[in-house]
């Protein structure tokens, strides 16, 4: 088109021109100098990227109409420039929206070799620059996480080859960002059955959240299967962080909840000690609150400690009792019954009035416990009682001895 045109020439370029100008495509006609660019004539498919009808712009200068823009040398460098290269600009629309395009330029000659029309084409590269700057944008995020955040960010191919390979969270491991690239991931980590096991299921589509140990680091990953434009499984990512220092920390917080745990049994323990005070009698003095936990962990050992040793009685001593719950009360009956089951007998000593006000108020039936006022007493019962039963029993002995 740089050549001189004929007639004929120039015919067939005007052919070519009116073909652009009534197709699909964004096509602008000017005549003038390059400086002072004139519309003459303006495509459907300029007025559906721009918003504006060639009435509205035919006849006024490029340079006053939306293709003015904020790039005023834009069309002067398109009419120097040799070999038609694109160039791209913003331009705002009618309504206000800011759209990009890619130009061309074609110039027409006349006989003389003068230009005496010049057409711009142009393609709506909008949606091009929003995903270019939307992928810069997530290069930058990207970027930014994996140099500032503690974790590791790797690509597999579908044969389980690292294709990428960073992240802060490889500071730890001693093993540098891009070191791996290159190796198979089956081949690295063989003897790591959970590491292969987590690879082998996201290579078959699964979405996988484990942890694994490596390198002498603790790493919690996530994997995820990626996916070709068929919908064809291509290849995995992981996404890893370092939490050594977390599971330390709970290995920690384990042991000292263990700790605890164990020496809250031992004060339970010394709290509700079993005392043998007598032959066959069995005494458990209990102290401070008395909750329902704390009744069914003494029911359990008490009633191991009669089957133990072969108990007559077992006194339950409630002096430093402060105050009892309405279903430890109910616990309390029921062991004493519990007691006579084994073939002992359950005697409740030093009830504090509160508590006793407590029972009364559940309605409990007391008929047949043995209540006394200390332990004193309660012991002394008890002897006397076995005693009893041991003159009864030496009795019939002797009169049996006698027939």
């Amino acid at each position: 088109m740089d050549q001189v045109a004929g007639p004929d020439e120039l015919d067939v370029a005007t052919s070519y021109m009116n073909a652009v100008l009534n197709g699909p495509f964004i096509a602008v006609e000017c005549t003038g100098d390059a400086d002072a660019l004139e519309i003459a004539a303006w495509s459907a498919g300029a007025e559906r990227l721009l918003g504006y009808t060639g009435e509205e712009v035919i006849g006024r200068r490029l340079a006053d109409t939306a293709l003015g823009g904020a790039d005023v040398d834009l069309w002067g460098r398109l009419c120097d420039g040799q070999g038609g290269a694109p160039l791209s600009a913003e331009h705002r629309r009618k309504d206000g929206r800011v759209v990009a395009c890619a130009w061309v330029h074609e110039p027409m000659r006349g006989a003389d070799g003068q230009v005496v029309r010049r057409l711009f084409i142009g393609q709506d590269v909008t949606d091009r620059g929003r995903l270019a700057e939307a992928s810069r944008d997530d290069s930058i995020i990207l970027r930014a996480i994996l140099d500032h955040v503690p974790i590791a960010a790797c690509k597999y191919d579908r044969d389980g080859v690292f294709t990428h390979h960073d992240g802060k969270g490889l500071e730890n491991s001693g093993v540098k960002a891009g070191a791996l690239i290159g190796k198979n991931v089956f081949d690295l980590y063989g003897s790591n059955q959970e590491a292969v096991d987590g690879m082998r299921r996201v290579m078959g589509g699964e979405v996988v959240d484990n942890q694994v140990e490596a390198h002498g680091v603790t790493w919690r990953s996530w994997l995820l299967p990626i996916f070709d434009e068929r919908g064809a499984q291509n290849g995995a990512v992981s996404v890893t962080f370092d939490i050594t220092d977390t599971k330390r920390k709970e290995v920690e917080l384990q042991a000292r909840l263990d700790m605890i745990q164990a020496q809250q049994q031992v004060i339970r323990a010394l709290s509700t000690p079993i005392i043998e005070v007598w032959d066959r009698v069995l005494t458990l003095p209990m102290v401070g609150v008395v909750d329902s936990l704390r009744t069914s962990e003494v029911m359990d050992s008490l009633l191991d400690a009669i089957s133990s040793k072969g108990a007559r009685f077992a006194i339950l001593d409630l002096t430093g009792v402060d105050a009892v719950d309405t279903k430890t009360a109910s616990y309390l009956i029921e062991m004493v019954r519990a007691i006579r089951l084994l073939g002992a007998e359950g005697v409740i000593t030093g009830i504090r009035s509160n508590v006793a006000q407590t029972m009364i108020a559940l309605g409990l039936d007391l008929s047949g416990i043995i209540t006394m006022g200390n332990l004193r007493a309660g012991l002394k019962l008890c002897i006397q009682r076995m005693n009893g039963a041991d003159a009864a029993a030496a009795s019939g002995s002797r009169r049996a001895e006698a027939r």
